[in-house]
Formats: structure tokens, sequence, C-alpha cells
């Protein structure tokens, strides 16, 4: 899904999100992956209880029972490899009056680093003619993030923007 971004009249707009230049202290990105150790220890441990629970259910009610745990099996290798296979995911990072704000995010380095220069060179000479780059490869959706052993909520997120949650 793609997002636009204009420069224009000394303000960056990120979708609805405006930014005065004279406001941005700091220009950067951030990086987003996986935690595949997490992801496997998940997938062991479900399995580990999975095999216990359907293990026994598929004792006691016999052929029926072994296909409910295959399938249980099954699923739980089809999470694991649907959360392995998400892609690195890139921020627009703006720094305004002390607070670190994440603009835009994209599944593509390349888009955020043109950002990232196009929004320097427009800091160092605001008077520029109005520039809008599209992020063909915006992220919109969801963005998990967790701290420590526990997890701080589920934050929505619309491709610009800085996150909500919930």
């Amino acid at each position: 899904m793609a997002a636009q971004v204009t420069i224009n009249e000394g303000v960056l707009w990120v979708g609805a999100e405006a930014y005065p230049l004279r406001n941005i202290s700091h220009v950067g990105q951030r990086q987003m992956t996986v935690n595949k150790g997490a992801a496997w220890r998940k997938f062991i441990l479900r399995s580990i209880v999975w095999c216990i629970v359907g293990g026994t259910f598929a004792a006691v009610v016999g052929n029926a029972g072994m296909i409910v745990f295959l399938l249980g099996e099954a699923f739980l290798l089809w999470k694991l490899v649907s959360v392995l296979r998400l892609p690195v995911v890139y921020g627009l990072v703006l720094g305004t009056s002390g607070t670190q704000r994440e603009a835009i995010w994209s599944t593509r380095q390349e888009e955020i680093h043109q950002l990232v220069y196009e929004i320097t060179k427009a800091i160092g000479n605001p008077d520029i003619a109005q520039t809008v780059i599209n992020v063909a490869h915006a992220v919109h959706g969801d963005i998990i993030q967790q701290v420590g052993a526990n997890s701080i909520g589920k934050a929505q997120h619309s491709g610009s923007g800085n996150i909500g949650g919930s």
C-alpha cells in the first residue's frame, strides 16, 4: 500500500501529519526485525504442551483424535512459518522538541533512505520547491511492541504518524 510524503512551504506532510521543518532537529531511521529466537521458543513450548494435551486426546479418541492432533501441530507449524517470513520493516524517525516520532514505515530501506535525504535537503533549504515522495511499500496495520517478558500492548498504525496504543 502506498503513502505520500510532501514537503511544501517549510512543512513536511506525512499523510495527515504535519511537521514544520524548522522544528525538526533529527532525521534518521529505525529497523524492526522478527525475534526468531523467541518465535522458535514459543513454537517449541506450544508443541510440547500440544503433544501432552493432543496426544492424550488422540490416545483416548483413536483415529479421529490423531487427525485432530496432526491438524493442531500443523497449525502450530504454520504459525511459526508465518512469523519467520515477516519482512524487516524500516521507519523514518523525526526528532522534534526532544521527542522522536516514527513518521512512516516501509519494507524497503531505500525508500526510507530517500526520505532522510530529501528531508535533510529541505531542512537546509526550506524555500525549495514542493517535493512529493511516494512510498510505494508503506506498511499499514498493527505493530506489536514488547518490553521484557510483559507486552505493553498492541499498537495501531496506518503507515504514517506515530503509533497509537490500544
